[in-house]
């Protein structure tokens, strides 16, 4: 979205338009321009108010209902923080005693929505002139937030009444690609963690494939995943990280209120400074699980696999495997990993496993692997699948040698 288009949008016409728009229907789309340009409907305006439609669709799957009354950039959609991980960002500000939070790098306004939605004021700033003007619009229930287009490294916290700092940098470049290194981020990554010494209350959002080595001493690396997914990485300073320094994983899954409906639910893995655990390694027992990405990405095999009560089937390799079923959490939070049964275990053979599926009927198969070269589209045309059962192929090593695990998901 460009200036002129974000002008013609926020015209009194364009406003309507955009939210008299029926929901975004991509087979629809170019009926629905065709038919408002015979209503005389500007041409541009209508361009204009399509890609916004199309893009408050996609948003809803981040934001839910509050996408039907904001503005976006592509760009600034992509790196929106999920309402649901925006809300638990607010609530460590909340519980840290901050008041006004500076939003450094807002985007179009996600974080910013949710720290406002808690009541804590908010500064938010975007060097990207369209994207702080969608700010605005989005944050415009919100007295208590203020948006301004500027550099927010160069803000005077202290003069502000600042007391709390977040961050998000950019970490895709304008052709979209994804940058990996914290040095290359928009702002980098050293300028902004640096302002800890200015505002001991300091969060970074931060790529989830950001490596441990080089993260700074004095932080909690907290590792998000929701319903599966690992959305980000997140750097709490000072007040922020109440549990002292360290790593963790922050599960958010939806499971059942008991009323017909659903809740997101929320679990916490950690570890600080001195609380390494050595796993213990060992034969395939009768039960397979695969941790949560956010607990692999947090580097808690080990630990998920002393609460499962477990051992992996090899030091590397991210599979815990025991002889009984885990226990399901008893507080109603989500697992840290994904349970199977496992049936059958055999040395990787292309004619062997072949044979196997097809005295069983298998005409789909879910493939899941680590630790293996296999790559699974090219197994599954090699397979030559036929007949109505599925089943579940996990390939790994075990011992130095590629297996193959046919497992069944556990229930629930």
């Amino acid at each position: 979205m460009d200036t002129p288009s974000l002008a013609r949008l926020l015209s009194p016409e364009g406003w309507a338009l955009l939210n008299a728009l029926p929901p975004y229907d991509e087979k629809q789309a170019m009926a629905l321009a065709t038919r408002l340009r015979a209503d005389g409907v500007d041409p541009e305006l209508a361009a204009a108010a399509l890609t916004q439609s199309r893009l408050r669709a996609k948003a809803r799957a981040k934001l839910g209902d509050f996408a039907d009354g904001m503005l976006f950039t592509p760009d600034g959609l992509e790196q929106a923080t999920r309402l649901v991980v925006a809300a638990l960002h607010a609530r460590r500000y909340l519980a840290a005693g901050v008041t006004k939070v500076a939003d450094l790098t807002s985007g179009i306004g996600a974080d910013a929505l949710a720290f406002a939605g808690v009541g804590l004021q908010v500064l938010a700033t975007d060097v990207d002139e369209v994207t702080a003007a969608a700010a605005t619009v989005n944050l415009r229930h919100f007295p208590e937030a203020v948006v301004r287009h500027t550099d927010g490294l160069t803000l005077d916290l202290a003069a502000e009444g600042v007391d709390g700092v977040y961050a998000d940098p950019a970490r895709r470049t304008r052709g979209g690609r994804r940058v990996f290194d914290p040095a290359a981020y928009a702002p980098p990554l050293d300028a902004v963690w640096a302002l800890r010494t200015q505002v001991p209350a300091l969060g970074i959002k931060v790529g989830p494939g950001i490596p441990h080595q080089g993260l700074p001493d004095d932080a909690e690396t907290q590792w998000v995943s929701v319903d599966g997914d690992v959305v980000e990485a997140g750097l709490w300073f000072g007040p922020l990280a109440p549990d002292g320094p360290g790593r963790s994983a922050l599960v958010l899954a939806a499971v059942p209120d008991g009323a017909g409906g659903s809740r997101t639910a929320t679990r916490v893995l950690r570890t600080g400074p001195g609380d390494e655990l050595t796993p213990d390694v060992g034969a395939v027992g009768g039960y397979l699980y695969e941790p949560d990405g956010a607990v692999i990405r947090a580097g808690l095999v080990a630990h998920a696999a002393a609460e499962l009560g477990g051992r992996l089937l090899d030091r590397t390799i991210a599979y815990v495997t025991t002889d009984q079923p885990a226990p399901a959490p008893a507080d109603g939070t989500p697992p840290v990993a994904t349970g199977y049964r496992v049936l059958d275990v055999m040395g990787f053979s292309l004619k062997r496993l072949k044979a196997y599926l097809r005295e069983r009927g298998v005409g789909r198969v879910t493939i899941k692997k680590r630790g293996t070269a296999v790559t699974p589209e090219q197994l599954r045309s090699q397979l030559s699948l036929r007949g109505d059962a599925e089943a579940t192929l996990v390939l790994t090593r075990i011992d130095g040698a590629q297996h193959v695990l046919v497992v069944e998901p556990l229930a629930g």
